[in-house]
C-alpha cells in the first residue's frame, strides 16, 4: 500500500501494482497493438501499391505506422479513460499522478514516448529497463512513470470524490480574480501537504513554512499577498479555488475549513 495526498488534500491509501500484474496488462496491450498494427500495415500496403510509391516512401510510412501504434495506442487510451489501457482495464489497474489524481494528455504522452524509447522497445531491451527500474523503485515506477510523475495502482473501484473546501469569505473576492494556472503541480502539492499536516507542525514551523509557501505561490501568480492575513488562510483560499475550478459544482458537498 502507498499513501497519496490528493489534489483536495485528502489522504488515500492505494495498493501499488507490481511487476507480475503490470506484465500481464502489458502483454494484453501488446496483443492489441499487434492487431492494430497488422490492420494498419495492410491498409498502408494497399495504399502504397495503388500509388506505386518507391521504397523510401514505403519504409517511411511503415515506420510511421508502427511508431504511431506503439505511441498512439497507450496515449489515446490513457488520456480518454484517465489512466487505463485495455490491458490495465482487464486486470484492474490505473495510472494516477503521484498525488493520487487522474492523469491527463501530458502525463500519457510522456509515458507513451518514454515507453517506446527507453522502457520497452528502442533502448529498453524489450522491457528489461522497465523491469529493472520498477524493481529499484519503492512504488514500482518505470522510467516513464518517473518522468511523468505517475504511479500505477490497483483501482478496481473509482476513487472517492472528497468534499470541496470553501475559502474564507474575506478572501473569496481576492482569490476568484487570480489566474491559478501559473502554479505548478509540485508547488500546489507542497501547499496541500502543508495544509493537511498543519496540526503536526510546531508554531514556528507553521509560520516559517507558511510564509515561504505564500511567497512562492504569489511570486508564481505575480501578485502581492493580501496583507494582515495568516498563511493558512491565504493558502487555503487558493487551494479551495483550485478545487472549485477543477471539480464540477454539482458533485461534492461544500464544507468549510478551519
Amino acid at each position: 500500500m502507498a499513501e497519496f495526498t490528493t489534489g483536495e488534500a485528502v489522504s488515500l491509501e492505494l495498493p501499488i501494482a507490481r511487476i507480475p500484474t503490470r506484465a500481464t496488462a502489458f502483454l494484453i496491450d501488446v496483443l492489441v497493438q499487434f492487431m492494430l498494427a497488422t490492420i494498419a500495415l495492410i491498409a498502408v500496403g494497399i495504399t502504397l501499391t495503388e500509388l506505386d510509391a518507391d521504397d523510401a516512401w514505403a519504409a517511411a510510412l511503415i515506420l510511421l505506422t508502427v511508431v504511431g501504434v506503439l505511441v498512439g495506442y497507450p496515449v489515446a487510451c490513457e488520456t480518454l479513460t484517465r489512466g487505463r489501457t485495455l490491458g490495465k482495464l482487464t486486470v484492474g489497474l490505473r495510472v494516477v499522478r503521484t498525488d493520487g489524481g487522474p492523469i491527463d494528455f501530458r502525463h500519457a504522452l510522456t509515458r507513451g514516448l518514454t515507453g517506446v524509447i527507453v522502457d520497452f522497445w528502442i533502448l529498453g531491451g524489450f522491457g528489461v529497463i522497465a523491469v529493472v527500474s520498477s524493481i529499484c523503485s519503492p512504488n514500482a515506477r518505470r522510467v516513464g512513470d518517473v518522468l511523468a510523475g505517475t504511479v500505477v495502482v490497483h483501482a478496481q473501484q473509482p476513487m472517492p470524490r472528497p468534499a470541496l473546501a470553501v475559502p474564507p469569505v474575506w478572501l473569496a473576492g481576492w482569490v476568484t480574480q487570480l489566474d491559478l494556472t501559473g502554479i505548478p503541480e509540485d508547488l500546489a502539492l507542497a501547499v496541500r501537504q502543508y495544509l493537511t499536516r498543519l496540526k503536526t507542525l510546531t508554531p514556528a514551523a507553521q509560520s516559517a513554512l507558511g510564509y515561504h509557501l505564500v511567497d512562492a505561490v504569489c511570486t508564481r501568480l505575480r501578485v502581492p499577498p493580501p496583507p494582515d492575513y495568516p498563511p493558512v488562510q491565504i493558502l487555503g483560499a487558493i487551494i479551495a479555488e483550485r478545487q472549485r475550478r477543477a471539480l464540477t459544482p454539482k458533485g461534492p458537498s461544500l464544507v468549510r475549513t478551519g
